[in-house]
């Protein structure tokens, strides 16, 4: 641990993880829409792939999944009664809305938040900002629920601070560490941060598809984080592969320590970009970056949106050699195959596996085993102030297994979202889940049933 740690958190799959086809941009989600899904098999594909991880001796935590549909907003939407008498006028009213409040998009906790480490931070400690996703209504309001789980998962003032979201204006739009990635040498060294965004400004450069991410926020959160300028680059998309489907950078490229693998058409302006990049990562991180570009013509921006390639997870295992793990639609991709093939036989690369994991409940929706997860690099002091009840052990992984396996539905259609028995089923299941993560009330349902909370101390949550 003298080289620090890289905390993988993975949000658990949701009771209502479903195909309603809520993100415009995402042709996976928008392909897949309507058709049946399973919850239950969604969600141990999830822990299967954090259970794998720890194999190779990472430390692994898990998120609480969020409550679904979402009673609150439909409430301050002008819908009265019982939750169940809610719910079914919604969906009398616009079953679309309904979907919107019962989406499960929260499973991608690469979204959730972006974090910098205390080794980057003027203040030598962890900051969390809880990404608003107000470019989708299905996922603007997720941001209150993820700062409440991160805040009691990592709750010690002397070492975490949590941010309020960015205001929740077009000009701030926040989709979180989807488009953030760190470079370093070791996870508690300082390091290089590299925050990509889609659109300057009010214009939209794309033709098709939306561009989600601001330069404005992008700003915004390396001031919150108390980063140096002068260790921080800043990127733009390129509007050819966000019309293409790539709708957050980490569909097109993926960094891990000194690493970087991205297509050539991730940026505009790419080879300025890395240029940029490999100076400040030799300057601050005294070590050279190893860049991956992959060219268009070995595999078109289409193959990358239909593998989700550079949404694979690259690790570094004990023997500091790196393993990446793909979707099986690499595997099933014969250019991406080869590429691959090729790719760890390199003697100049440091990735010298590939495993190919079973994703395809997430694949269907537009997410891949990096969309699964957040990373928050640590030093032992912090990593041992976290809430350890969240770390994935053999016997918290039985746990939730069990627990999936008798509170989720194996087949889930949208129009499903109506019944109200789903509405029962998944507040068992998450009153049960709070108590085996001892994360005390989270949910809105919950809270109804307890006293006040006291107000938030004033050193553990950074006010803006």
């Amino acid at each position: 641990m003298h080289n620090g740690i890289e905390l993988n958190l993975d949000s658990i799959v949701g009771p209502t993880h479903n195909y309603s086809g809520l993100s415009y941009g995402n042709i996976a989600s928008m392909t897949h829409r309507q058709i049946a899904s399973n919850p239950k098999k969604a969600a141990l594909q999830g822990l299967a792939k954090m259970k794998k991880l720890t194999s190779f001796g990472l430390k692994q935590a898990v998120l609480p999944p969020h409550e679904r549909p979402f009673i609150p907003i439909l409430r301050g939407l002008g819908f009265y009664g019982t939750d169940a008498e809610v719910v079914a006028a919604a969906w009398k009213a616009d079953p679309s809305l309904l979907a919107a409040c019962s989406s499960a998009a929260y499973m991608w906790a690469a979204n959730a938040a972006t974090v910098s480490p205390s080794a980057d931070s003027y203040d030598k400690r962890v900051h969390f900002t809880p990404a608003n996703l107000l470019s989708n209504f299905h996922r603007s309001f997720e941001a209150a629920t993820t700062g409440l789980a991160l805040f009691r998962i990592f709750n010690h003032p002397a070492y975490f601070v949590h941010h309020y979201p960015l205001p929740y204006h077009p000009d701030y739009a926040d989709e979180g560490a989807a488009n953030h990635t760190r470079f370093c040498h070791a996870f508690n060294q300082p390091g290089v941060q590299l925050f990509v965004f889609g659109r300057a400004g009010s214009g939209d450069p794309t033709s098709k598809f939306p561009a989600r991410q601001t330069e404005a926020a992008a700003r915004a959160l390396m001031r919150l984080h108390r980063l140096t300028p002068d260790h921080v680059v800043f990127a733009q998309q390129n509007p050819e592969a966000i019309d293409a489907g790539v709708f957050h950078n980490d569909v097109i490229s993926v960094g891990h320590q000194n690493l970087f693998f991205y297509h050539e058409k991730a940026f505009i302006g790419t080879p300025q970009v890395i240029a940029k990049l490999k100076e400040r990562v030799e300057t601050v991180c005294q070590v050279p970056l190893i860049a991956l570009e992959v060219k268009n013509a070995e595999i078109s921006l289409a193959e990358v949106v239909k593998t989700y390639l550079f949404n694979s997870q690259i690790i570094t295992l004990p023997d500091q050699t790196m393993l990446m793990i793909a979707p099986e639609e690499c595997e099933q991709s014969i250019p991406v195959q080869q590429y691959l093939t090729h790719l760890i036989q390199d003697s100049n690369c440091p990735i010298k596996q590939v495993i190919f994991q079973d994703l395809r409940e997430s694949m269907q929706n537009g997410g891949g085993p990096a969309c699964l997860r957040l990373r928050i690099a640590l030093n032992k002091t912090e990593f041992d102030a976290m809430l350890p009840t969240v770390l994935l052990t053999d016997l918290l992984y039985q746990r939730l297994v069990v627990w999936v396996e008798k509170t989720y539905r194996d087949h889930l259609t949208p129009g499903d979202l109506a019944d109200p028995t789903l509405l029962n089923e998944q507040h068992q299941a998450l009153d049960e889940l709070t108590s085996i993560l001892e994360l005390g009330p989270l949910y809105s349902f919950q809270q109804r049933k307890q006293p006040p909370p006291p107000p938030l101390p004033e050193k553990g949550y950074e006010r803006i």
